[in-house]
């Protein structure tokens, strides 16, 4: 299988008749062939502003205002976090742009062919997660601009054990509806979505950047608002212990895709353009929005006397029905499309490939939002802490180790060269023992190991008191120490036991 000028293998006629048959495919895993590759660096550029302009972006840089940064601060956190997510996003985009491949068959060269559930699956559950987030961020918007409308529904008493009131769960449930109609419907419509949200939620957010400018009495006041860590502030002298924790946390927010980035590079006309594409739609977009969120954040300390992390509340403010509608339909639109796109394509492959011959896009779909509503998401997001410390961390502790293992395996061991039929055949190449690739599983246990007793120590099932406290701060930097080690622990065991040949 050779490769042209765009770096695309050029896949013989024969190979998908010759896997056709196999258990392990279908349709929706099946390598896109080179006539099918058509998105460009734009694409991919505006694939990119349309999943980064969302509500989440907005709360990262607010939350790491109302953790004592200042603006720039903030900002140039987010930034950084998304230049250093941007290389593994790059390097694992490369074999699904080269093969045509989804990410858990990309994932069946190192895990083995029933291994690669084990990655896909904890990838699938995470999105899953924040599935359910951008479901209730909908949904929470319709419940409280109605509020404003009729304020008697804000009244209800909260339900047991979920926490949320008959309205909320109601708003919740009918804007998940709304989701599952989406992927009834095939991911198609997501096109017609995106093109139209990121302009909506970018304009949004320039007029809330209006509004706040005026509100405040111009950007100085804002821009002026000093951090928490510095010299007779509450915090002063704790920037670094809040810093690498959050530069975990920021990496974390697209640490998801940067591991089933190959389900969109699949469709690359070639490596430049998911290269080209990705590095001017991510980081940059993250950055524009993160300064919105962050100077409205800041706005808010100054007119209401109060930090209003959260887009939705300070929406509500307004009293004007007409911006609070507009509002609400953009939020829900624009929502809707993020959703889809990034919490709902990789699962749905993930989950099919549990079963390929059982279980299609639709129903992988179907499961996803299943399990988003279980997961109880607006617990998730409750408080900054929590959405930042708590479940941002501790998803990279896991997604660190399955993203150096991955490139270990396909640059440095394979030199990027696949048999893509093997992929498909249970007796191949792949099918390490008995289908598990023991040394991925090792490398990715070992690397997920350091950061275990600081998240116990988090989620209090430790006493901090009983955990040494530099075993418990290798939590903060979860994926970075997940990375390294499975990387180096999966060449190691590749080095004592080479992968098995054709």
């Amino acid at each position: 299988m050779n490769s042209n000028a765009s770096g695309l293998a050029e896949n013989a006629p024969d190979v998908e008749a010759g896997i056709a048959q196999s258990r392990l495919f279908n349709a929706d895993l099946a390598p896109v062939p080179q006539s099918a590759r058509k998105w460009g660096a734009l694409t991919f550029a505006a694939l990119w502003i349309s999943m980064s302009a969302c509500i989440p972006t907005y709360m990262l840089a607010s939350s790491l205002i109302s953790g004592g940064m200042n603006w720039w601060q903030a900002v140039l956190t987010i930034f950084l976090a998304n230049v250093i997510v941007l290389i593994p996003m790059i390097l694992n985009a490369h074999a699904g742009t080269k093969y045509g491949i989804p990410f858990p068959v990309y994932c069946r060269a190192a895990f083995g062919t029933k291994g690669a559930n084990v990655p896909a699956i904890l990838r699938a559950l995470v999105a899953c997660g924040w599935f359910g987030i951008q479901t209730w961020i909908g949904g929470e918007a319709i419940y409280k601009i109605l509020g404003v409308f009729t304020p008697s529904l804000e009244a209800g008493a909260a339900l047991p054990v979920l926490g949320i009131n008959f309205i909320q769960l109601a708003c919740f449930l009918f804007f998940w509806g709304v989701n599952m109609w989406v992927i009834h419907r095939g991911i198609e419509t997501i096109r017609w979505l995106l093109n139209i949200k990121a302009p909506l939620l970018i304009a949004l957010g320039l007029l809330l950047l209006a509004w706040a400018y005026q509100a405040a009495g111009g950007f100085g006041p804002i821009l002026k608002q000093p951090s928490q860590f510095e010299v007779g502030q509450p915090q002063a002298g704790k920037f670094w212990l809040y810093f690498f924790p959050a530069l975990t946390g920021m990496v974390g927010f697209w640490a998801t895709l940067s591991l089933n980035i190959p389900d969109f590079s699949r469709y690359a006309k070639s490596q430049r353009a998911q290269v080209v594409g990705q590095m001017l739609g991510l980081p940059l977009t993250m950055a524009l929005y993160a300064f919105i969120g962050v100077a409205v954040t800041s706005a808010t300390t100054i007119i209401f006397g109060q930090t209003i992390w959260d887009p939705v509340d300070v929406l509500t403010r307004f009293k004007n029905p007409a911006v609070l509608v507009l509002a609400m339909i953009s939020l829900c639109v624009a929502t809707l499309a993020t959703n889809i796109a990034a919490n709902v394509v990789s699962p749905a492959n993930d989950f099919s490939n549990l079963a390929p011959s059982k279980i299609s896009f639709r129903l992988g779909g179907f499961i996803t939002g299943i399990i988003g509503v279980l997961m109880m998401p607006w617990k998730l997001v409750a408080d900054p802490t929590g959405y930042i410390f708590t479940w941002l961390i501790a998803y990279s502790a896991l997604l660190g180790p399955i993203g150096g293992i991955l490139i270990a395996d396909y640059f440095v061991v394979r030199r990027c060269k696949l048999d893509v039929a093997a992929l498909y055949k249970t007796d191949g190449e792949f099918r390490f023992t008995s289908g598990f690739s023991l040394v991925a599983l090792l490398a990715l246990v070992l690397g997920a190991l350091p950061s275990l007793p600081g998240f116990l120590v988090n989620v209090k099932l430790l006493n901090a008191n009983s955990v040494p406290q530099f075993l418990a701060h290798l939590y903060n930097y979860a994926w970075f120490i997940g990375f390294a080690v499975a990387f180096g622990v999966y060449l190691i065991g590749r080095k004592l036991a080479p992968p098995p040949q054709k």
